[in-house]
């Protein structure tokens, strides 16, 4: 016998749960480990019992001479002793080892012959796999690896010795705590300990110092993590202090990448030894270390510096911005020429000699590269001296390169003018040139021919031979990582067709329409003379300032355009690809009812294991067969159904699965009682000899078989059926109605009695005349109505709870005459009748009628019974096709991309004992568990509740819930609040970003691994049982009554509770066991010990998800105080033991200090996945949530580890996400359109052929082993990796790793719905992005990656933030220089040009296309084409745009735009917290100023202003339609940045809050700063915290951000020379005097304000004297220069227009020169003037938003905009309400 198959206990139908285990001495976790004779159900699996046994099997090893031994150690417990391990911690890893190498071995194929001994291909595959970062560590310092094995020899202390190896990893990553971060640090560590492992496994080793036998330096209690691991940990809080809470350089401290990439260099050996050496400058964190002995000199950066400067984006992807520059130039020297093609004027001799300049332009920017890679990176030459001699020889080399080239270029033009024609000396000297630059190439040629033979420049990188290191160190640093990247030839071959057709198009489009179309007007710009400038002109002589600016807006969008064409190629490509891969086939329930038949089969394809053994699967022969079966099930080809028929069990099984996938729909609400009834797949009862599809397939069927029977009643049987037949669903109609109507009738009628022999006797004339095809001889078919009705109304009186005998006997007696008398055609007589048995034989007329004692209904009162009534009923009658069943909109599009997946290219199905072991990981810190029942019930000032929003939002599924709770025993509605408040909390909580939603998705993979297992194990009798078993076991949960037609209770009344429905009544105990072993889930609520300390709610919320979920676990952090400073920390796994009823500790094991050295989010990843299990490891963030229909195909989606995508095996699995938030708002809907084209079209072009996709926050599965010992699963350093995720896909591609992506399985995930939070998190994003450009991945991606990867890379990560942020660039660049035209009259004397103005308008149409983001937007057109359908699409996309969509994108591109420009320069990105609460709240107009202010108003204003300057001093401007033209997108920009917040505020333009708003922002502006007043609650607090960047940001920084503020200057200067005053006078004197006026109006401020603080107060009187006085003065002032001079009223008006922005600019730049202003008089005066400009600025955004608040109806339709109808409505009634309550209440 097998040894798998231990005898199991009987399954029991009382309960669904698994058996209770016995108390065991010992907590675990998820296996006994120590008991392994326990009665556990994955005890039965003798793989477990085997790894556990070779654990135990320690032989003669040399025990620990200080620690006692017992018998019941094993080699865990040995190197725990030998090495002071916590003993936690060795528990924790020997059941993680024991469950890996149990998992491994269960998925041998072919299995091996001893199952209870472990395989040593098993072991040491493991070994490979986890010591394979360390073998290449070892690789790469020429060091001899420590791990010494005989391979050759198969013994026992072979496999010892290997087995140690691995359990030495575990432990030390186990207990390594922020170490973990830091992977060669840990192979530091492991090299040393193996060594003296190997040194106690050599017996006759002695330890020279002592004479005896060798024990480890480090030894004792807990002392690895004392000695080794807190020395090195203290190093890194001693840098993160540094740091000052990442406000410091990053060049000032050492982050953990600085920390690991110490031991890149075999310098860490000598530096800090072994044991550790803690007087190692590598200790030394602080300046003023002075330790007596020690070198004080710290160890700095050893292999990148994070220097702040804009110029990183050059330095990271100088190859990108050569490209950009050279073309530029090249195509700029060639439409010079003005020829029609380029080709012409290439073949003129002297342009062909001006397009060698891009080689002294190339050398120039190689000269700039070796600048910049010297000034940001020479703090490492301390570290690395051979650095400088490369740094210096590079600048050299690009030096003398600019200065060959530039040389040669004047001898050939020096010999063309001498010669006067192109003489052969002249061409001499372009050979020569030629020659030059062949050898310049010549790196570049080499570099194309490797990339040709991607394998080639593989070895080369990855070798670690001196000679190819040598050849190397010219062109790139020699690391660690970044090694090997090429891919294979046919993915370079495809990725880099791509970018050719993306180039191409590019670059024609750039010369014929950007370039060329310029050149004309530049010439005639140049040569203008006397143009008459309005203004005192420095260079009148020339209009190159002029050029310039026409120019610059056309090369920002050469420069950016690139990014548009990507989103057009990977458009078209992306769903190409979807097309291919069959997405979007099945996009609605009538599509799905077309191929059910087919899915049926497809399910069975897929998600049900192959019988055959693996090496038969790997046979192309199989393959072969495999392919064909899907092409058939995918285009339909055969009848699967009549295979389904013939064999029981697939449509058994298939049911099963399909009903369980029904099950959990009304489980979460989405489908009602009625709506499963007619969704599911009953049972096979009643004799009914078809399959019994979905009713809601079936309906209209049976009625248009009659109608065909009817039509065609004198047409043979065989072509009626065939008709008939044509359609499987009116087949399956037909026979299903026809069976279950015998089945009835024969059930209904006495057994025994003549009336149910006449019954059989009728139904055997039938079935015998349709055997022999002569039913339509026999009987009339016309006469089929009359039958069904009579049937219709018997099955109606069955259906009724009341159950009226005597109407029953009369439609069967009706329905007896019918079939005897008038059905057949040959009429019968009464002695016929009784002579074939269709007659009674009574006799006497005393006798009564047919059916009047026959009767029986006490079969029909079972609810099973009633429930195939009611099915055969809706078969019967209806007379639609049902395609709107169901209705919920989530439900039908979850079961439509379930049933399209399966028809995808989906990896066949392992059984679940094979399938690959998996954990699930989510970080929890302190967001909502499940939402308090005060949360939902508490209006905001509108009236409305959080349940009442949802209510309105989700209104379909709010009437489920509550038909659920009706059916569960709720009596009337107020219980809802009482005995139903639990269930009324978790409703809710499921439809938000909760914890208890993610748990409840997570925890599907449980059920479905148990529902699987039983499946793969269950034979044929259990599956028919099973079913029926199923069906019975819902019909004795009936409630007592059961409703009927006509009656108050709904039509299905099944007991739909999730411990008592589906397969889980089938579970034999068995299925536990496999399903624990396979899937773990744990939560790292990071928070959880402060939450229990303080009572919070969230603890006990928490605590019911784990008693309610077996196979959760949580980890927190414990704080233990020892005492008054000494504090230790703790990382617990806690579980519920479902036995004690209480929670339980599993694992308690120390860490080093506090947990968050870095940002947090990793750091609490981090400290819990030591409790992770499994091979995988899927990511899930607290606002994601899954499906129990997807969790069906998990073990298929980890079956993509084993294949090859290119020339590596995947090390992510990319996963589909779907945006449930959508349907919250159309901002919600917004943030849903543009996630789900980027998670799945964006997604799947990078993957598929970019090769570049990363990881973004997905919930994408980590190859768990491979990730673990490199680092982890994201990076955690202090603000650099605020965007820890997508470091996580850095780091596997430099490591060498392959990201794929998958569509047929998808994840849901929330997103943010209201503006300030979706603000918040684009502001998080952005400031991400912005760290980094600085970060040394993105470096070295851009430098390691080809060139094509390279771009790929660059515009779908930092690239993409770049070139939004140039966007608004080249607007201000557009609009600043039309200022420039306008105002100093070039403009107007170039007004005539007809030229000059469609050069203009070639800028403008291109601005204004990129400004409406038609292209950014044709990614999200597409997908949704895909998926729903090309008009679908477009209608949204029309809905989109009149729900004001554009205008949301075009606010969030100026979010992006200001925090990624301000990250760049000035750093300042932190983590901000968004919420994920609910948009029923309406946000004050202070709130959304503190929040935009800055990124928005500010800025629009400004663009506003100069349009309006524009307007009045512009000649184009008389014409109305041309300024339309000019600037229409310009204005949309200014009113979306100005009114997206309000548009999109909850009651936004309601009047009273207006009102109200304005007295609050009045109110927080004149509130003076306090020592603990918040930026909420005062203006000058706020205005401080604003400035914070400043004071971060370096030299360079300030300089900048000086020099962007001089703008504002201008328009001073411009628009001073048009005041009347001047007199014409272009004097600059004017401009100089115009300053008095400057300095007048801040001394008339400062005159009041001084006069308001010292007389306002005390002596009223003296400050309104002094007010009288200024204003006498002014006056006078003003009434002199009318009368003296030209000056007038509108001079006025404009030189205060002037002055405005003069006065922001210098408020502006004093906030820069803070620390020098601050500790004087004039800081006062700073921050006074700046009040008063935020009260004005403050004034004018308030000003549309007062008057729309005004208009009557705004506030309805902004409400419509914002929600959808239904909660307008309920929004509406509710105000009436409140106001009403409010007129009683008065």
């Amino acid at each position: 016998m097998n040894l798998r198959q231990r005898p199991v206990p009987t399954r029991g139908r009382g309960t669904p749960h698994a058996p209770p285990r016995p108390r065991f001495e010992e907590v675990y976790n998820i296996i006994p480990v120590h008991n392994l004779i326990a009665d556990h159900p994955s005890l039965r699996y003798p793989e477990i019992r085997a790894a556990a046994a070779s654990l135990r099997a320690v032989g003669g090893i040399r025990k620990p001479p200080f620690a006692q031994w017992t018998d019941d150690m094993d080699l865990m417990d040995l190197l725990g002793a030998y090495f002071g391990f916590q003993r936690d911690n060795v528990r924790n890893q020997r059941e993680h080892l024991v469950l890996h190498l149990a998992n491994s071995q269960m998925s041998l194929e072919p299995p091996p012959s001893a199952a209870d001994v472990l395989d040593p291909g098993v072991l040491r595959n493991f070994r490979k796999k986890l010591l394979k970062n360390y073998t290449s560590w070892c690789s790469y310092l020429r060091l001899k690896s420590e791990v010494r094995l005989h391979l050759g020899r198969q013994n026992p202390e072979v496999y010892r010795r290997e087995l140690l190896y691995v359990c030495l990893y575990l432990l030390i990553w186990g207990e390594a705590g922020n170490l973990r971060f830091m992977p060669e640090c840990l192979c530091y560590l492991y090299h040393n300990m193996a060594r003296e492992l190997n040194q106690i496994l050599d017996d006759d080793f002695i330890d020279e110092n002592t004479g005896r036998p060798f024990v480890p330096s480090v030894h004792g209690e807990n002392a690895f993590l004392c000695h080794v691991i807190i020395p090195i940990y203290e190093t890194i809080k001693g840098e993160v202090d540094r740091s000052r809470n990442g406000t410091a350089p990053h060049s000032a401290w050492r982050n953990y990448d600085d920390l690991n990439e110490f031991f890149w260099s075999r310098k860490c050996f000598k530096s800090l030894k072994w044991p550790i050496d803690l007087s190692s400058n590598f200790f030394l964190h602080g300046e003023d270390d002075k330790r007596v002995g020690v070198r004080t000199r710290r160890i700095g950066k050893t292999g990148f510096v994070e220097q702040r400067t804009f110029w990183n984006l050059f330095r990271s992807f100088d190859r990108l911005w050569v490209m950009l520059i050279l073309m530029f130039q090249a195509s700029m020297i060639v439409a010079w020429e003005g020829t029609r093609y380029p080709w012409q004027a290439l073949k003129k001799d002297h342009v062909q000699v001006e397009v060698l300049t891009i080689f002294i332009t190339w050398a120039g920017l190689r000269v700039i590269q070796a600048i910049l890679d010297a000034g940001t990176q020479y703090s490492l030459v301390r570290e690395r001296r051979w650095l400088l001699v490369r740094m210096v020889l590079k600048t050299l080399v690009a030096v003398t390169w600019t200065s060959v080239f530039s040389v040669f270029y004047g001898l050939i033009w020096y010999q063309k003018n001498s010669d006067g024609w192109w003489s052969d000396a002249a061409n001499e000297k372009i050979y020569m040139f030629l020659k030059a630059a062949l050898v310049y190439i010549i790196p570049e040629l080499l570099a194309l021919l490797l990339f040709i033979i991607p394998f080639v420049r593989n070895f080369v990188e990855k070798t670690n031979w001196r000679i190819f290191n040598l050849v190397t160190w010219w062109f790139q640093s020699r690391t660690f990582v970044g090694r090997g990247l090429r891919e294979g030839l046919v993915d370079n071959i495809k990725y880099t067709m791509f970018w050719i057709l993306v180039l191409a198009s590019k670059f024609s489009f750039s010369y014929f329409l950007q370039i060329k179309p310029l050149v004309d007007p530049t010439k005639t710009l140049l040569k203008m003379k006397g143009v008459h400038y309005n203004w005192h002109e420095f260079f009148s002589n020339t209009n190159r300032i002029a050029v310039v600016l026409l120019w610059a807006p056309v090369i920002l969008i050469y420069l950016v355009d690139l990014q548009i064409w990507y989103a057009v190629f990977s458009s078209i490509y992306g769903a190409a690809v979807g097309l291919f891969s069959h997405l979007g086939e099945i996009r609605n329930f009538g599509q799905l009812r077309l191929r059910f038949q087919f899915f049926a089969s497809a399910l069975q394809f897929n998600l049900m294991p192959d019988d055959q053994p693996m090496t038969l699967k790997d046979t192309l022969l199989h393959k072969l067969r495999d392919a064909v079966e899907r092409v058939k099930l995918r285009y339909g080809l055969g009848q699967p159904y009549k295979k389904m028929e013939s064999s029981q069990v697939e449509a058994a099984r298939f049911a099963l699965i399909w009903n369980e996938i029904i099950i959990t729909l009304r489980e979460e609400d989405l489908i009602s009682d009625r709506e499963l009834e007619l969704m599911e797949l009953p049972p096979n009862c009643w004799d009914i000899n078809v399959i019994r599809w979905p009713c809601c397939f079936l309906c209209n069927e049976l009625l248009l078989a009659l109608l065909q029977a009817s039509e065609l009643g004198d047409a043979p049987d065989r072509w009626i059926w065939f008709k008939i037949c044509r359609n499987e669903y009116r087949r399956s109609a037909v026979i299903e109605a026809y069976d279950s109507i015998k089945y009835i009738l024969l059930e209904i009628v006495k057994y025994g009695s003549e009336e149910h022999t006449i019954v059989t006797k009728f139904f055997m004339e039938i079935e015998n005349c349709i055997q022999i095809e002569k039913f339509t001889s026999a009987f009339k078919t016309t006469v089929l109505p009359k039958i069904h009705k009579q049937l219709t109304s018997l099955i109606e009186l069955l259906i009724k709870p009341e159950k009226n005998i005597n109407k029953v006997v009369d439609v069967l007696q009706a329905l007896y005459e019918i079939s005897i008398r008038e059905f057949p055609k040959q009429k019968k007589s009464m002695l016929q009748l009784r002579q074939e048995g269709l007659a009674c034989s009574h006799q006497g007329n005393d006798v009564g009628l047919p059916f009047e004692n026959a009767v029986d209904l006490s079969n029909v009162e079972d609810a099973l019974f009633i429930r195939q009534l009611r099915r055969l009923h809706t078969i019967l009658t209806s007379r639609d096709w049902m395609l709107n069943v169901p209705k919920n909109i989530e439900a039908r599009r979850r079961v439509a991309f379930f049933s399209n997946s399966l028809f995808m290219n989906i990896p066949r199905a392992p059984q679940v004992e094979k399938m690959m072991a998996f954990s699930v990981l989510t970080p929890y810190y302190d967001e909502e568990v499940i939402y308090g029942k005060e949360n939902l019930r508490s209006p905001n000032e509108d009236g409305i509740s959080t349940l009442f929003y949802l209510q309105k939002i989700y209104e379909d599924e709010w009437v489920h819930f509550m038909e659920r709770m009706q059916r569960e025993g709720m009596q009337n509605a107020e219980e809802i609040w009482t005995e139903k408040s639990r269930d009324l909390r978790l409703w809710v909580s499921y439809r938000g970003q909760t914890l208890s939603r993610t748990v409840r998705g997570m925890m599907y993979y449980y059920r479905a691994l148990k529902m699987l297992a039983y499946l793969d194990g269950a034979s044929e009798i259990d599956i028919r049982q099973g079913s029926q078993e199923i069906a019975n076991w819902g019909s004795r949960r009936q409630t007592g009554s059961l409703g009927g037609l006509g009656s108050g209770m709904p039509p299905a009344s099944r007991n739909l509770n999730r411990a008592a429905s589906g397969v889980s009544v089938l579970l034999k105990g068995n299925e536990f066991g496999c399903a624990m072993i396979k899937f773990t889930y744990v939560i790292a609520c990071q928070m959880y010990g402060v939450h229990k300390k303080m009572k919070n709610s969230r603890a006990e919320d928490i605590l019911y998800l784990m008693k309610n979920n077996e196979a959760l676990r949580v980890a927190y952090v414990d704080e233990v105080v020892l005492r008054r400073d000494e504090v230790e920390y703790y990382s617990v796994l806690v579980k519920f033991d479902q036995q004690l009823k209480k929670e339980v500790e599993i694992y308690r094991i120390r860490l080093p200090g506090p947990l968050k050295l870095g940002e947090g989010k990793p750091e609490n990843q981090n400290h819990a996945i030591i409790f992770t299990r499994g091979d995988a490891l899927q990511t899930i963030d607290m606002n994601q949530d899954s499906y129990f229909e997807e969790a069906l195909k998990m073990r298929n989606l980890l079956e993509e580890f084993k294949k090859c995508y290119g020339v590596r095996k995947p090390t992510i699995l990319g996963v589909r996400e779907n945006i449930f938030t959508g349907s919250v708002s159309s901002l919600a809907w917004f943030m849903s359109a543009q996630e789900t084209s980027f998670v799945t079209l964006g997604q799947r072009v990078l993957a598929n052929p970019l090769k570049v996709r990363m990881h973004y926050g997905h919930p994408d599965v980590f190859d768990r082993f491979w990730f673990i010992t490199r680092g982890g699963i994201s990076k955690a350093s202090r603000v650099i990796n605020i965007s820890e995720d997508i470091f996580a896909g850095f780091n596997c591609t430099l490591r060498g790793g392959n990201v794929t992506h998958h569509e047929y399985i998808q994840v849901g995930k929330g997103r943010d719905v209201g503006l300030n939070q979706i603000s918040m998190f684009e502001a998080k994003v952005a400031s991400g992005n912005g760290e980094q450009i600085l970060s040394r991945d993105v470096y070295r991606l851009g430098h390691r990656l080809d060139f094509f990867r390279m771009l790929s890379f660059f515009y779908t990560t930092v690239g993409f933030f770049f070139n939004t942020m140039m966007v608004v660039v080249m607007v201000y660049t557009f609009l600043w220089g039309r200022l420039y035209l306008a105002l100093s009259g070039v403009e107007g004397s170039a007004k005539d040009d007809v030229t000059n103005n469609k050069s203009l308008g070639a800028i403008l149409d291109q601005q204004f296309i990129i400004q409406m983001g038609i292209f950014t937007a044709l990614p999200m057109v597409v997908e949704n084409s895909l998926e729903h359908g090309f008009l679908p699409a477009v209608w949204d996309f029309i809905t989109m745009q009149l729900q004001l969509g554009s205008v949301f994108y075009t606010f969030s591109m100026g979010t992006r735009t200001h925090f990624f420009g301000r990250t760049i320069l000035h750093g300042g990105a932190k983590y901000r917290a968004t919420g994920r609460g609910f948009v029923v709240q309406h946000k004050s107009f202070a709130e959304n100023y503190r929040l935009y202010a800055r990124s928005h108003f500010v800025k629009a204003i400004e663009l506003g202003v100069i349009l309006i300057v524009y307007a009045t001093h512009s000649p184009l401007a008389t014409n109305t339609f041309v300024y339309i033209v000019l600037n229409i997108s310009s204005w949309f920009l200014v009113v979306s940045w100005i009114m997206a917040p309000f548009v999109f505020n909850p009651s936004g333009f309601d009047w009273l809050k207006t009102v109200y708003d304005f007295g609050d922002f009045m109110k927080w502006i004149w509130c003076e700063r306090g020592l603990l007043s918040k930026a909420d609650e005062s203006w000058e607090t706020w205005w401080y915290e604003e400035q914070d960047h400043l004071r971060t940001t370096g030299l360079w920084g300030k300089l900048l951000e000086i020099i962007l503020d001089l703008r504002f200057f201008f328009f001073q200067y411009g628009i001073v020379y048009q005041l009347k005053i001047t007199g014409s006078n272009t004097s600059i004197g004017v401009y100089l005097l115009s300053w008095v006026y400057v300095v007048a109006v801040v001394a008339v401020y400062i005159a009041i304000a001084y006069a308001q603080d010292k007389y306002a107060a005390k002596d009223h009187i003296y400050y309104r004297l002094i007010q009288l006085l200024v204003i006498l003065v002014v006056v006078l002032v003003i009434t002199l220069m009318l009368q003296l001079t030209p000056f007038n009223l509108n001079d006025f008006l404009t030189s205060l227009l002037a002055i405005l922005p003069t006065g922001w600019g210098i408020i502006l730049i004093a906030q820069v020169l803070r620390p020098f202003l601050q500790s004087t008089v004039a800081w006062d005066t700073v921050v006074s003037l700046a009040r008063v400009y935020e009260v004005l600025l403050g004034v004018i955004i308030m000003a549309p938003l007062a008057f729309l608040s005004w208009m009557p109806g705004f506030q309805a339709m902004q409400t419509r905009i914002l929600f959808n109808e239904a909660f307008s409505r309920g929004l509406q009634i509710s105000r009436i309400l409140t106001g009403k309550k409010l007129n009683l209440d008065n």
